[in-house]
C-alpha cells in the first residue's frame, strides 16, 4: 500500500479533527468536523462569524491532527497546510451535505461558509514510525 493510501485510511471521509489556527501569534485549537478528500485536501463547514474564520482570513496557516482509532497505538496524521474560507454560492453548493440542514437550513444561508485545507505536509504515525508526505 502506498503512503497516500495509508494516509487516506486515517483521514479519508468524515472525521472530527483538532485544528489549530493562529490568534495574536499564539495557537488556538478547537475540534472541527472535516471531510478528507482523495487528493488529501480537507473540507468543512462553519459559521461565518466564528473566530476560526477571522483567524484564517488573517493567517491561513493551520495545523491539524486526526486519529484513526480507539487504541492509543492506532495510526494518526498531523497535517500542516493552508486554509481558505469560501462564501461563494457555487462552493457552498458543491460541498453541501444534508447533515448541515440542522445548522444552516440551506446552502444559501449567509452564515454558512466552507473551509478548505490544502496540505503542505502530512506526517503519518504508525507502528512507532513516522512517514512524511510532502505536497
Amino acid at each position: 500500500m502506498s503512503l497516500k493510501e495509508d494516509i487516506l485510511k486515517v483521514m479519508g471521509g468524515e472525521h472530527v479533527a483538532a485544528i489549530a489556527t493562529v490568534q495574536e501569534g499564539k495557537p488556538a485549537v478547537r475540534f472541527m468536523a472535516l471531510v478528507g478528500l482523495g487528493d488529501l485536501s480537507l473540507v468543512g463547514a462553519t459559521m461565518k462569524g466564528t473566530r476560526k474564520v477571522e483567524q484564517i482570513k488573517r493567517n491561513p496557516e493551520v495545523a491539524l491532527s486526526i486519529w484513526s482509532g480507539k487504541n492509543y497505538a492506532d495510526p494518526y496524521v498531523t497535517i500542516l497546510g493552508k486554509a481558505r474560507v469560501h462564501d461563494d454560492l457555487e462552493t457552498k453548493k458543491k460541498f453541501w451535505d444534508p447533515k448541515l440542514e440542522q445548522y444552516f437550513k440551506t446552502p444559501e444561508n449567509p452564515d454558512y461558509v466552507v473551509i478548505t485545507i490544502a496540505p503542505r505536509s502530512i506526517e503519518y504515525y504508525h507502528d512507532m514510525t513516522m512517514d512524511v508526505w510532502q505536497g
